[in-house]
């Protein structure tokens, strides 16, 4: 824990400083030994929630299942770390390569994790998760912009694209998926003046579906006078005619949200459908390799030592270990300028030219066609040649690892 000098000081410095505040060095004792490329993962704590619209024949209920998932996702997304550590702590920012892989297996089979930090500068993690039975899959990537205006505000840039396959689709049909967009929700830091840091969401984010259904989900939080904390509301219409409400949602995303058919002013018991509660719907867990199995830039493995004097509360190796990633990297990025070369993405590629997806339903909520590509550094798509050739490479021998570490890590 800070002293209480130390984080006024803290405060202080964010407050004055004028730009990005991701460009701004954190000091130790806001450290979070998590890396946001471990974020990705939060999309899917519910398999079983993730899965469900690939069953359901319904378009409208289909969409409905979806926004159901999305503001699942919401509790862990924003809401568990400070959960579970009384405050939220600023995250690792990732390197470029880092990696997070993982799996979870329940009763909806496998769901397989990719995650990369795709671009370093504008920062961007790329992100991809499958479900292998029934093919649901999600992708997408994300940078985040704060500033500071009595608070710390976070505009997330990027969107997400869930492909849902559609139950009993005409073998003949060229449509045998329904693909939806997913904007992010804005944020802000409450809790800073008493050194207990959370996440409340503000704004409003979308999901519109191919299908011709859209969702706007509202976000408010706890004002001086009424409100409650983390609240949530939201509306499934069909595309073009947001007073076409044919259901509609409201509550806490960190308890429990109520469903309803019809607009909000129709809502009663005869019209609810059902309570969906955040707390008490179980969590998976997410299967990862053993540290010493991981490659050299998964997150865990990269960042273990860090993250173990973060534990400590060793502020000092937090700063040396920390340095020496930061400096291997300054290091290859001169490297590769002077030898004319650019880092290869692992699993992820940069897409040339249009997204027939952004093209298609972006103008539907306000999303640009380019993805806002300029702040992340290009359009990220899962490649499936780079993974299937990731698939078929042999371990690294113990030299390739060594020289891995030392180069890009400065171990």
């Amino acid at each position: 824990m800070a002293s209480s000098s130390s984080w006024s000081a803290f405060v202080k410095s964010i407050a004055s400083f004028n730009g990005d505040l991701s460009s701004l060095t954190a000091p130790p004792f806001i450290l979070s030994g998590t890396s946001l490329t471990e974020f990705s993962s939060y999309w899917c704590q519910h398999p079983p929630l993730f899965v469900a619209p690939a069953s359901e024949p319904d378009p409208a209920e289909r969409a409905l299942l979806v926004l159901k998932w999305f503001i699942s996702t919401l509790k862990q997304q924003y809401a568990s770390r400070s959960e579970e550590y009384g405050n939220e702590k600023k995250p690792l920012n990732p390197f470029l390569g880092e990696l997070f892989l993982g799996e979870w297996e329940d009763s909806t089979g496998v769901t397989k994790l990719i995650s990369e930090q795709v671009s370093h500068h504008p920062p961007a993690t790329a992100y991809s998760i499958r479900n292998l039975r029934s093919g649901v899959h999600l992708e997408g990537y994300n940078a985040q912009k704060a500033t500071f205006k009595s608070t710390i505000i976070v505009k997330q840039i990027g969107h997400a694209v869930l492909t849902v396959p559609i139950p009993n689709a005409d073998p003949s049909s060229a449509d045998k998926t329904e693909t939806f967009l997913i904007t992010l929700p804005s944020l802000h830091i409450e809790g800073l003046l008493f050194g207990s840091p959370f996440v409340e969401l503000d704004g409003s984010s979308y999901i519109t579906s191919s299908s011709g259904f859209t969702a706007r989900i509202d976000y408010s939080g706890k004002g001086w006078l009424s409100g409650k904390k983390n609240s949530v509301n939201a509306v499934l219409y069909r595309t073009g005619d947001e007073k076409d409400v044919l259901y509609n949602v409201t509550g806490v995303w960190t308890k429990s949200i109520d469903i309803y058919s019809g607009p909000p002013k129709t809502n009663s018991s005869k019209t609810k459908m059902e309570t969906y509660d955040a707390e008490t719907d179980p969590i998976p867990p997410l299967r990862l390799l053993p540290v010493e199995e991981q490659h050299p830039l998964e997150s865990r493995r990269a960042w273990a030592k860090v993250a173990a004097a973060i534990l400590e509360g060793d502020l000092d190796t937090v700063s040396v270990e920390k340095g020496k990633i930061e400096q291997a990297q300054r290091d290859l990025r001169v490297k590769e300028r002077e030898e004319g070369r650019v880092w290869e993405r692992r699993y992820f590629t940069a897409l040339e030219g249009p997204d027939p997806v952004l093209e298609a339903l972006g103008p539907l909520i306000d999303v640009p066609v380019d993805g806002d590509a300029d702040k992340t550094g290009g359009l990220w798509r899962l490649d499936a040649e780079k993974e299937e050739k990731v698939r078929n490479l042999p371990p690294l021998t113990e030299e390739e690892v060594q020289a891995m570490e030392k180069e890009i890590l400065g171990q």
